[in-house]
């Protein structure tokens, strides 16, 4: 049955629990009518409210606001939460940790817009999919604001399996493809091989005797492919980082493969560990149950984070762009 909503059911004043409804909107106007309420409603209620939307969304809802915009913690997507792996705790955690004392934290996070790349598409839905584990049992609610005339009807469909409601022109309904632990499955799949084009793949083997050794053969393919230094040092700290957790918790050894592909140095890590908790490196390392604080490293440093992992071994790629 849906409703008819002036205010966003379960956000009643007496706070509730945790709400991730998924806004499909059509232009401009429709944008503004669907997002407006769920911020005034937080401000109305003396709650932390925080958009994070792409440029063009964040400054029509500045204007919207008025001086109210003022109170209102905002930031731009494709800026800040261009890797999809740094959104949960570099930005939506973040804040909601920050305002752990108050009676209900309201976020609007917009992590799909046209022009995201197939290679980040991944990423992003496993992203929403993975919001539903990082923030359950918590009294924040985060909006996804979808462009229905601007991305692929792909993309909208994973949103209905991610989202457990749904908003459109004002109505609101449950979701009756919600399955988060669905996509997580499906896009945990075998990386796709290096492109032929590419040139030659550098490979590495590295256990604990040479664990230091990963980090020095990085730099060097990454000076090799013409990396600015800011983004080499970012390959040196990742991929140190990966290759201890490989030693430590992936079996004892792995190997780097690192090539070059669509103007983005990638560096590649496999080993026989398994990764279980699908929120690894999604978490804050203080609040990470599995300890694997390298992989939080790796989302926040890099410029996209890929793996798949099974009971046998795990694959970590990391994309540096050039």
């Amino acid at each position: 049955m849906t409703t008819d909503a002036g205010i966003y059911p379960g956000h009643a004043a007496t706070g509730g629990s945790f709400a991730h409804p998924a806004l499909f909107y059509s232009g401009r106007r429709d944008f503004l009518d669907g997002t407006l309420p769920f911020v005034w409603q937080g401000l109305q209620a003396g709650d932390p409210v925080a958009v994070i939307v792409p440029g063009p969304n964040l400054d029509l809802l500045r204007d919207a606001l008025g001086p109210a915009a003022s109170s209102v913690h905002m930031r731009d997507m494709r800026v800040d939460g261009r890797n999809p792996g740094r959104i949960i705790p570099g930005m939506l955690g973040a804040f909601a940790d920050v305002h752990s004392d108050a009676r209900r934290v309201w976020i609007i996070g917009e992590p799909m817009w046209a022009g995201r790349s197939p290679r980040e598409y991944p990423a992003c839905v496993e992203h929403e999919a993975l919001i539903n584990l990082a923030f359950a049992g918590r009294s924040v609610s985060i909006l996804c604001p979808y462009d229905v005339d601007g991305l692929d009807p792909v993309v909208l469909a994973d949103a209905e399996v991610t989202h457990p409601v749904l908003r459109r022109a004002g109505r609101e309904e449950p979701s009756r493809a919600y399955a988060p632990g669905d996509i997580i499955d499906a896009y945990n799949q075998p990386l796709p091989a290096p492109n032929p084009d590419s040139g030659a793949v550098a490979v590495l083997e590295f256990t604990a005797d040479n664990v230091l050794q990963p980090r020095e053969f990085a730099v060097a393919q990454a000076a090799r492919h013409a990396l600015p230094p800011n983004r080499v040092d970012a390959v040196e700290l990742v991929v140190h980082e990966l290759a201890v957790n490989s030693v430590r918790h992936g079996g004892g050894s792995g190997i780097l493969r690192i090539w070059a592909e669509d103007r983005a140095v990638i560096c590649e890590i496999s080993d026989s560990g398994h990764l279980a908790d699908p929120l690894a490196g999604r978490l804050h390392a203080g609040l990470s149950s599995n300890g694997r604080r390298g992989l939080l490293i790796a989302h926040y440093t890099s410029d996209l984070i890929r793996l798949h992992t099974t009971a046998s071994g795990t694959t970590i790629r990391a994309h540096f762009m050039s």
